[in-house]
């Protein structure tokens, strides 16, 4: 019953994200271009918060100890084999993160910032520090600072409740019928983004989404403080992927829209 009051708490939220007027303002290749050069941050530090969770949750060091929540465990490592281990259609291995580049150079999006990004990452010895001082703007930098300001709690429950609720199980729906369209109109093809989209609605309604659900009333249990936790941190989640689209907005109204 807990998880009744967590959703229905973020639902006045979460109509606020799918009734924003980014969606209808993406109609060309071009639009769906900038959208994706500012949304792949987010789809990386997904990634983050998915690895948070196992690492927390499982033992990814030597010698082996069991993980005190087998259950949870199982949860993450579930998820984490087709987020980072996908077999797409082509029979490919790949990570989701990966596959959005893919999808990103074949309507000719520009994928030479979120390399060097990523490079910098790398070689950065503090990665906090690197993505305040980079040119990423505010609004970005502000939605990757609320990311791993929540892993760095490693209070588990906190960041589940920030993969789980504040992440990717509203947009696809959202968008596919917007690409499709554009697809359609345009004679470059974004039938990687496409596919991109009706995998993660296949996987988020059948697989993740409820299995995330089931990981957050594991860790929380009966604890009122840790619900309360994950009612904050969700709906702060939200809010921060709202002030992401009203940024990418903004970049497609400066351009024409």
């Amino acid at each position: 019953m807990k998880i009744k009051k967590i959703k229905s708490s973020l639902t006045p939220l979460q109509k606020e994200l799918v009734n924003h007027k980014l969606y209808s303002t993406i109609k060309s290749i071009d639009d769906l271009k900038i959208f994706t050069e500012n949304h792949i941050y987010a789809v990386w530090d997904f990634m983050s918060l998915l690895k948070a969770l196992q690492i927390n949750l499982t033992c990814t060091s030597t010698p082996w100890l069991p993980p005190k929540n087998s259950t949870a465990a199982r949860f993450i490592n579930e998820i984490v084999l087709e987020e980072e281990t996908d077999k797409i259609h082509t029979g490919k291995i790949i990570s989701h993160f990966e596959y959005y580049i893919m999808a990103m150079k074949e309507i000719g999006a520009n994928t030479n910032h979120i390399h060097s990004f990523l490079n910098g990452i790398k070689n950065s010895s503090s990665y906090i520090d690197y993505i305040n001082e980079s040119d990423l703007d505010k609004p970005i930098k502000e939605f990757l600072n609320f990311t791993f300001k929540t892993i760095e709690t490693k209070e588990i429950h906190k960041i589940a409740a920030a993969f789980t609720f504040g992440r990717e199980d509203l947009i696809p729906s959202m968008f596919i019928e917007i690409v499709k369209g554009i697809n359609n109109k345009n004679n470059v093809t974004a039938e990687k983004f496409i596919y991109y989209l009706e995998r993660h609605i296949e996987l988020d309604g059948d697989d993740h989404g409820p299995i995330a659900l089931k990981m957050i009333e594991n860790l929380c249990g009966n604890s009122e403080e840790k619900w309360l936790d994950v009612k904050k941190i969700s709906q702060k989640a939200i809010r921060m992927r709202i002030k992401l689209w009203d940024h990418i907005l903004e970049i497609l109204k400066k351009n024409g829209n």
